[in-house]
Formats: C-alpha cells, sequence, structure tokens
C-alpha cells in the first residue's frame, strides 16, 4: 500500500482540488483508493467520497487520542492500494503552540510522506525558501515532493521546475496549470458540497483528468514508498438487541454526517433510513430521527413549500419520536428561519427563531460539559469534557425564559455562548457538532435512548403522524 499527506503551505492553496483529483486520476488507473480527512470538516470528504468510490474518514488529533486514529487509519486503509490523507490548513498549523494537532502531527504519528501543494501564483525565485523552510522546520517531516498550482503558463513553469531544482533537493512530483473549470465553488463556509451539485460526478472525472494529465503520478507512488499492508482491526460487533430505524435527513439542504458515526450507529443497533426534506411528504417506518447539518438558509424556501413533511415531523416530535439534531438540523426544527431578509416558516418544534448572519457566530473546536438535563443515559467517565466543533453564522433567538440546555459552553458559542443543546420533549438539538470517540460514545447512548423511549411500539404509535391522510385525517398546513 502507498501512503501520503497531501498538505499546502496555506489555506486556499487548491489542496482540496489536487487531492480529489488524484483520488479521482488513482481510481481511473484500476487502483482502490482510500481517502482521510485530517481535522473537522464535512464538506471536502464528501468530494473525496465521490472521488474515490469509498466513505472518507476524518482524523482528528483533537477530538480523537492517538490511538483512535491510527485504528481509524488501519481499520479503513486495510485493502487500498493507495492512501490518501488530505490536510487542512497548512502543514504546520494547528491550535496548539507545539504543533501536536497540526497536520505535520498527523503525518509523523502515521508515518506519511508529505506532497505540498504550492500556490506559485506571482513566484518565481522565491518559491526556494519557502520549500526550504518547510524542510528546515522539522526534519522528521519528509517532504517527498511539490505539487505546483495556480500556474500562469508553461513559461512559468520552467521557471519555477529551474530554481527548484537549482536551490533544493525536493522533487516537483506535478505542475497545474490554472484553469477556472477545475475550481469547485466556494461561498461563506467553503467549498459547496457535493450533495449540492448535480454535476458532480462528471466535475470530479473533469478534475481527475487534468490532475493526471499534469501530475507524475507514477513519480508520486514512487516517493510515497511501499508500506506492507495493515492488520486492519477488527470492527465493533454489531448489537444483538431488536432493530430500531433511525430517519436520517440526507438531501441537498442536510448532508453534513461523519462516516464513522453512521457506523457507530450500525454497530449500536441501529438501521439508518434516509429521507428527502425537500421532496417527501410522509416520514419513513421511523423510531427516531437523525437531522445533520447543512444549509438549510439556502433552501428556506423548499423547506417552507412542504408544509406536509414539517408538519408531520411536528407532530412526531410532540407525540414523543426521538429527535437528535445538529446545527442545520436545529434551524430545521426551530419556528422560523430568516435569512437574507426573509423569514420561512420552519417546523416548529423548538420555541426559537433562527437568524442568519454575514459574519460566524459560532467557529471552531468547543470544549463542553453535560448539565442535569441532558436526556440520554450516562456512560461510565460522565462528567469528563467534550470535545466538539461548531460552524455557524446562525443565531437563535426569542427562545422562552425556561429553555433547558443539555450542554454548558466552556470554550466556543454555541446557542448564548454559556449554553447550548436545546432540549424540548424527547428532542436534543444544538449547533455543535459531536463525534463518537472512546471517551463520548454519542450514538450509542442515542441508540440506548431510542430503545427506552418505546422501542418495537413503532407502528401502532406513529399511525397518527407516519401517514395521516390514510387515517382519514387532514393535515393542518
Amino acid at each position: 500500500m502507498r501512503r501520503f499527506l497531501v498538505s499546502a503551505a496555506h489555506k486556499s492553496s487548491g489542496k482540496t482540488t489536487v487531492a480529489v483529483g488524484l483520488a479521482a486520476a488513482f481510481m481511473a488507473r484500476g487502483s482502490t483508493v482510500q481517502t482521510f480527512k485530517k481535522g473537522p470538516d464535512y464538506i471536502d470528504p464528501m468530494w473525496l467520497t465521490q472521488a474515490s468510490g469509498r466513505p472518507c474518514r476524518n482524523l482528528d488529533p483533537y477530538l480523537c487520542n492517538e490511538a483512535e486514529i491510527r485504528a481509524a487509519f488501519d481499520l479503513h486503509a486495510a485493502g487500498a492500494d493507495v492512501a490518501l490523507v488530505e490536510g487542512n490548513k497548512g502543514l504546520y498549523d494547528g491550535l496548539a503552540l507545539d504543533g501536536s494537532n497540526s497536520n505535520a502531527a498527523v503525518a509523523r504519528m502515521l508515518d506519511l510522506p508529505v506532497a505540498l501543494v504550492i500556490d506559485a501564483r506571482g513566484m518565481t525565485r522565491g518559491i526556494a525558501p519557502l520549500i526550504l523552510g518547510y524542510q528546515a522546520f522539522d526534519r522528521d517531516i519528509r517532504i517527498a515532493g511539490v505539487i505546483l498550482n495556480q500556474l500562469g503558463g508553461s513559461r512559468h513553469e520552467a521557471k519555477l521546475r529551474a530554481v527548484i531544482e537549482h536551490y533544493t533537493d525536493v522533487p516537483v512530483l506535478g505542475a497545474v496549470h490554472h484553469d477556472p473549470r477545475l475550481a469547485i465553488v466556494e461561498r461563506h463556509l467553503g467549498l459547496m458540497p457535493s450533495n449540492e451539485a448535480g454535476n458532480a460526478a462528471a466535475h470530479v472525472a473533469q478534475i481527475g483528468a487534468a490532475i493526471a494529465a499534469q501530475v507524475d503520478l507514477d513519480r508520486l507512488l514512487a516517493v510515497a514508498g511501499d508500506t506492507p499492508p495493515v492488520a486492519a482491526p477488527v470492527p465493533p460487533a454489531r448489537a444483538t438487541a431488536a432493530e430500531i430505524r433511525i430517519g436520517i435527513a440526507r438531501d441537498r439542504a442536510f448532508g453534513f454526517y461523519y462516516a464513522d458515526d453512521l457506523d457507530a450507529l450500525a454497530a449500536a443497533g441501529a438501521t439508518l433510513v434516509a429521507f428527502d426534506t425537500l421532496a417527501d411528504t410522509h416520514l419513513p417506518d421511523i423510531d427516531a430521527l437523525f437531522i445533520g447539518g447543512g444549509f438549510p438558509e439556502l433552501f428556506a424556501r423548499e423547506l417552507e413549500a412542504n408544509a406536509a413533511l414539517r408538519e408531520r415531523i411536528r407532530r412526531a416530535i410532540d407525540a414523543g419520536l426521538p429527535v437528535y439534531a445538529e446545527c442545520g438540523g436545529l434551524m430545521y426544527l426551530a419556528r422560523s428561519l430568516t435569512h437574507a431578509g426573509r423569514a420561512c416558516r420552519m417546523v416548529g418544534a423548538i420555541d426559537g427563531d433562527v437568524v442568519m448572519h454575514e459574519r460566524p457566530v459560532g467557529r471552531g473546536y468547543v470544549v463542553l460539559e453535560e448539565t442535569p438535563a441532558f436526556p440520554w443515559p450516562q456512560e461510565p467517565g460522565a462528567g469528563v469534557e467534550i470535545r466538539a466543533h461548531e460552524f455557524h453564522y446562525a443565531s437563535l433567538e426569542n427562545l422562552p425564559a425556561d429553555t433547558r440546555f443539555a450542554y454548558r459552553v466552556g470554550r466556543g458559542h454555541g446557542v448564548d455562548g454559556q449554553h447550548d443543546g436545546i432540549v424540548t420533549k424527547n428532542v436534543l438539538a444544538s449547533f455543535v457538532h459531536r463525534r463518537c470517540t472512546d471517551r463520548s460514545n454519542w450514538a450509542a447512548r442515542f441508540v440506548a435512548f431510542v430503545r427506552a423511549s418505546g422501542c418495537g411500539q413503532r407502528r401502532a404509535a406513529n399511525a397518527a403522524w407516519v401517514d395521516p391522510a390514510s387515517a382519514g385525517e387532514a393535515l393542518v398546513v
């Protein structure tokens, strides 16, 4: 197996486009490619998943410990010909002064050579001290080669190659010329998710062809080295208790889910049943709901127009349906959502109104502590800090004074800078996103909560809201 980290000198160097293109190019050559993304990110992994045909996995040294990261890498890289890890921001960037949660730390942890992507617009001779500085900063990190990006033409490429060859011993693995057709659309939270791009497959194929033509794939594999196949850890056994069915919103408005968390839900005994908040008028036959993040503000009018589904979700919640919602899911469950001056009705299960702003309200890693209002069963080690992350431009306004919160916020913003996690009936809805870890297995706790809330009585209890029309009951919209 060949393994390597695709990193960059700084953010917005075109690293994701290069990583997606490499995954697609190796796939087109018949290789089995497993992709990983360093850090808390949903959007880049969606594109990497599209490119590789296998779920991208997140490696986050702030949220997970080293043993978990190694185990996840070994488990999912097993059987792959190429293991490609895409970094976030720059190679040495990270929260910790000592670099312990940087991309370089992940490279060291997993023994990954680095393919350094450099946005070389406007650069000639100055690229040499940049490369030399990245080499010298940490001699334990092996920069196996550079991929020059956003080049102005063949003359620009020739000058850069000459400079790098003269002043450094770092090979040039590729030179990607500026081409606006390869760009993935960016907006306030980063790249446009692939679930919104109707041409995602064709676009990824185009990027893959361009990267294959401008990057020496064989040389990249050569500098990546040949690692013996890893012995994959045994995945956790699936729970043997009665199956529960969890509806999961997966459409253009909602799509932010960690693959490992979905695996954890399945291991706890849940079957995930996808539904579309924009097109479906009925809920599937389920015991609970999981509504993750996304961009509901961009689809607010369509969500409002699907009044039948909104009403059925509200009735289901009133009848006791367990629901877990993160960020975009919280926004959907609120009374209204205002974006660009227009207010749209949402589900109304949460007695508050969401307002979008031009600048982030909450952004980055958070530290939480559960309050007595937290609804799910406790687990060993309860009371320790919970690490999570948030990234939202929304505020939640007009909440009642007696609103119950599941979290105290030690770091971050959440709902009001001090609290997060609205608790109402059997709903837990927060701005923060959690990860399943050894210290904080939220998936197993949620499934246990669903079981305790009446698993097995689904059809009888839910008849009134699964399809009110069949019972002769008119929907109030």
